[in-house]
């Protein structure tokens, strides 16, 4: 008997800090290609952003724990977090399917703007033979998705997909530029997570 192949989303991200454009669009995905649950990979060095800086790993880690909590779909893993050095979607992704299995597919979710960056990631054709892509996009912004399947051919078309999900202009670049300017980040992110970020004295 044929084991059941399961499907798994994977979303990994700075979440400096998790909001609710990032769990709409999570959710958005999970229904949208009929996944059994969305991981959550906070990032502990992410390379694209060796240069600047960003929020220690703990905080970005209980912050997704706490916006995620309450969906069972949900789960958050520290997989980064406990691996030295920088954080490569490649490694992670290796490390996921040894736990899960070869029973399983996995699908990494990432927005619009960062798949027209993925030809420069660490080994990304080996990575697309691995998982496949997900491009969240708002309605009506079209990014050149199209011309980065075309790039990756066969593999392309057949690996990354698109998705038009809730449109929100919500950034955490803009949420950290508001908590510094003393204006509410209510409804923005989730309310535990608001607490969290008060408590901990974050951004300011």
């Amino acid at each position: 008997m044929k084991a059941v192949t399961r499907r798994i989303g994977i979303m990994g991200g700075t979440f400096d800090p998790i909001h609710v454009g990032h769990l709409m669009t999570a959710e958005a995905v999970r229904d949208e290609f009929g996944l059994d649950k969305v991981i959550f990979v906070p990032a502990a060095v992410p390379p694209h952003k060796m240069d600047q800086q960003v929020t220690e790993a703990r905080h970005r880690y209980l912050m997704t724990v706490l916006a995620t909590t309450s969906n069972p779909h949900f789960d958050v893993s520290s997989i980064e977090m406990d691996r030295p050095g920088p954080s490569y979607t490649i490694d992670t992704i290796y490390e996921l399917r040894r736990q899960y299995g070869e029973n399983t597919d996995l699908f990494f979710i990432t927005g619009a703007d960062a798949i027209a960056e993925i030809p420069t990631w660490d080994r990304i054709e080996e990575l697309l033979g691995l998982c496949q892509f997900i491009a969240a996009t708002r309605p009506g912004f079209l990014p050149n998705v199209d011309n980065i399947k075309e790039y990756f051919g066969e593999l392309g078309s057949a690996r990354i997909h698109r998705l038009e999900t809730p449109e929100l202009e919500i950034s955490s670049t803009n949420i950290r530029d508001r908590l510094k300017r003393g204006f509410s980040i209510k409804y923005i992110v989730p309310p535990a997570v608001e607490d969290y970020i008060y408590k901990e004295g974050l951004y300011k």
